[in-house]
């Protein structure tokens, strides 16, 4: 969603203007409503990057970040169906 999704909002909504920065693309969106919270989805995305690493040999770290993960999942379709309802009245 962060890298496909979110940039072409910006792009649907001609939003897009001078924003190299993901932070600044974030907060572009929640500025215009497209985003419920640029904060929330940094937290979504540090959660996306733990699970870049791996630990095969340590379960407890792995069950602690599938444990949030799953908290981080109702966030996650939050953010989707926010997304979702912004992009329709540009259809």
């Amino acid at each position: 969603m962060g890298a496909k999704l979110l940039p072409a909002i910006l792009e649907l909504t001609k939003e897009q203007g001078d924003l190299a920065a993901f932070i600044d693309k974030l907060n572009r969106l929640e500025k215009i409503g497209a985003i419920p919270s640029a904060a929330q989805w940094l937290k979504l995305r540090e959660m996306r990057n733990q699970f870049a690493h791996d630990y095969p040999e340590e379960p407890a770290i792995q069950a602690s970040l599938l444990n949030k993960a799953f908290a981080l999942a109702e966030d996650l379709l939050q953010v989707l169906d926010y997304v979702t309802a912004y992009a329709e009245r540009y259809r």
